[in-house]
């Protein structure tokens, strides 16, 4: 053969290799291609399934495995329609105490903080120069009253005088005008000694309202005057107190017909927080225009605040309670889920456990709580938490419903004492595993206590081949399982409290001994 047929030759050969080369790569591409397409199990894999890699492992976590996910169940109840705002607290009367009249402060008769009622004495202004005044004023009176006296005694005898033709008419017509004069100056300087006697007693100055009294303004020595703009202290009646509160304008209708009727509407004061209900009360009033820049009218609210939870220009959340609608059907806000399309929500198959999503039609509001006017019944299962995971006909399983967890009737299908069973398995085997694990002594040969202190007198007992109750046994090691855990239950360290358990020991000896007889 020459060199041109050992060339053609080798080249014929490594174009055969690499043709079969090829055609295994070729075969073994398809076969991937065909495997992967089909989701490793002979299934179609479409678009969007989820299924990914040999064995359609994403396939099976997104499609095939229940998904975990929390329900609760649409309950028929009586719906309050509560509308809330934010309120702010205002004391029922507020009053500025000031002096009406101008002197030196000589007591105060209150404390900071103090509880009074009307009319009750706070502070003391000194009186002497108002006294004074009075006593002026009423030496005055004195006067002029003898002066009308006298005036009047002339009248009578210039009428007798008259009678008689002894005196003309026109000196008697004089005697009465100057009588009359004496009467308005008598009305005149009562009139003073009554204003005298009313400024003296504006040196006590008193309580206009009841309430609590804030800080002091003014301290004892101090000359106070009535045109001051502080004053001594400030009242504010906290018993009962006000809340003033907007809600919006489409609102307003229903409270107004409420109140048309004569119906008193609740109102409920909550902390900031919205956790904490401070008191209840009742609506007062309604605004009677709204307000355009904010499209809201202010309401007001009484409170009896007995025990003073409320505090004037305090901030807090209101609920006015509208109206009740009884037998409504209710589910958890928690459940509501929205698309393009609207409200809908995950319902539950409660023998196929798979979910489907159905549209519904919400009422009002309360909380965590909605009205469902219209697309789900009375006792569906509905989906509250895991819904993002979800898809239409998707497995689902249920954790909990309505917050009580499903775990106990799992244990109960599965049966929780063959758990308990499994668990002492493990303990005895444990157990058993631990007395193997021991070097065993010749036999014959007693460990002494100071070779090993901290080793149980049990198993020293148990590796001389003595039990509890004294009788000769076989080696722990060549003793069956039963019987060696016989010994350590016998053990004295056990039995020593139990005294059950010493007789169960004194029956198991007995009848070892009696099988040993037999033999």
């Amino acid at each position: 053969m020459g060199i041109t047929d050992k060339l053609k030759f080798k080249l014929n050969r490594r174009a055969g290799i690499i043709a079969l080369l090829g055609s295994v790569l070729l075969i073994g591409g398809g076969s991937a291609a065909v495997y992967y397409t089909q989701g490793g199990d002979g299934q179609s894999a479409t678009p969007g399934s989820g299924q990914r890699g040999p064995g359609g492992r994403r396939g099976d976590r997104a499609g095939n495995r229940p998904q975990p996910v929390k329900a609760s169940e649409a309950k028929l109840g009586d719906l309050d329609i509560v509308v809330s705002a934010l309120g702010t607290v205002t004391a029922s009367n507020t009053a500025t105490v000031k002096p009406r009249v101008d002197g030196q402060l000589i007591r105060i008769n209150f404390r900071e903080g103090q509880q009074v009622k009307s009319g009750d004495l706070l502070a003391e202004i000194d009186p002497r120069q108002y006294q004074i005044q009075l006593d002026q004023v009423s030496g005055q009176l004195t006067k002029d009253e003898a002066l009308l006296a006298a005036a009047r005694v002339d009248l009578e005898r210039y009428r007798n005088l008259l009678s008689k033709d002894s005196i003309a008419k026109q000196q008697v017509d004089t005697q009465e005008a100057l009588v009359r004069q004496y009467r308005g100056v008598v009305e005149a300087d009562k009139a003073q000694v009554d204003n005298a006697r009313l400024q003296l007693g504006f040196t006590r100055v008193t309580a206009p309202a009841a309430g609590r009294l804030g800080l002091r303004q003014v301290d004892v020595g101090n000359n106070v005057r009535a045109a001051d703009a502080t004053g001594l202290v400030v009242i504010t009646q906290t018993q009962p107190i006000n809340t003033v509160f907007a809600i919006p304008a489409e609102s307003v209708g229903n409270v107004v017909n409420k109140i048309g009727k004569g119906e008193t509407l609740a109102v409920e004061a909550w902390d900031r927080d919205g956790r904490t209900l401070l008191t209840t009360g009742k609506l007062l009033s309604v605004d009677n225009q709204i307000d355009v820049a904010t499209g809201t009218v202010k309401l007001k609210a009484e409170f009896a605040n007995k025990d003073n939870s409320l505090f004037p220009n305090q901030f807090v959340n209101i609920k006015l309670k509208v109206e009740t609608r009884a037998a409504s059907l209710l589910v958890n806000t928690a459940a509501v889920q929205r698309n393009a399309e609207g409200t809908f929500v995950y319902v539950i198959n409660r023998e196929e456990q798979t979910v489907d999503p159905r549209p519904v039609r919400l009422g009002p509001t309360n909380g965590e709580v909605v009205a469902v006017d219209s697309g789900l019944k009375v006792g569906d299962l509905v989906v509250v938490d895991g819904a993002d995971r979800l898809r239409p006909g998707g497995k689902v399983d249920v954790l909990s419903t309505d917050g009580k967890s499903n775990a106990d009737e799992r244990k109960t299908d599965t049966g929780e004492g063959n758990q308990g069973g499994e668990r002492r398995r493990r303990r005895d085997a444990g157990e058993e595993k631990a007395s193997t694990a021991s070097p065993a002594p010749q036999a014959g040969a007693e460990p002494s206590a100071a070779e090993n202190p901290d080793r149980p007198r049990r198993a020293r007992d148990e590796s001389n081949g003595n039990t509890a109750g004294g009788a000769p046994t076989q080696t722990a090691q060549a003793a069956p399982e039963g019987e060696r855990r016989g010994q350590r239950r016998c053990a004295p360290e056990n039995i020593a409290n139990d005294p059950e358990a010493a007789a169960r020991c004194e029956r198991f000896r007995k009848m070892r001994e009696g099988g040993r007889r037999g033999e």
